[in-house]
């Protein structure tokens, strides 16, 4: 058997910032790394929230379009919105400018057809700054 050796990580905190360091050189924001807004949500029938980090609601706008408010605000709208689903639907953005600091929109079509279909599970996280 081999042996696995891992670096020790340090951490420091200064005015909202923490940084960690691996072995003597490597320095990464932790900050930048973490999710500031998940959901997972049932997008047929009555939609519900299943677990949510950061969203105040849930609105069923249409068969397929769907709008989330984000809890706490982003610094701005050019965030890392990851989507994915578990009906072989596509689920995006309806466009760019319906994603905002407070809220997106969502649209979920047939891959096909781009048909509008509700999308049974879907999970959403956002990485990007808080305001």
């Amino acid at each position: 058997m081999s042996e696995i050796k891992v670096d020790a990580l340090t951490g420091k905190t200064t005015a909202n910032d923490i940084t960690v360091t691996v072995g003597a050189t490597a320095t990464q924001s932790l900050e930048q790394g973490l999710a500031k807004h998940w959901i997972r949500f049932i997008g047929t029938g009555t939609v519900a929230i299943r677990d949510s980090l950061s969203a105040s609601s849930l609105l069923d706008t249409g068969t397929g379009y769907y709008t989330v408010a984000i809890t706490n605000n982003l610094t701005d709208a050019n965030y890392c919105l990851l989507i994915a689903e578990g009906d072989w639907r596509t689920v995006a953005p309806i466009n760019e400018a319906s994603i905002t600091t407070s809220d997106y929109d969502l649209h979920g079509r047939s891959p096909s057809t781009a048909t509008a279909l509700d999308s049974s599970v879907n999970s959403v996280a956002i990485h990007g700054g808080l305001a």
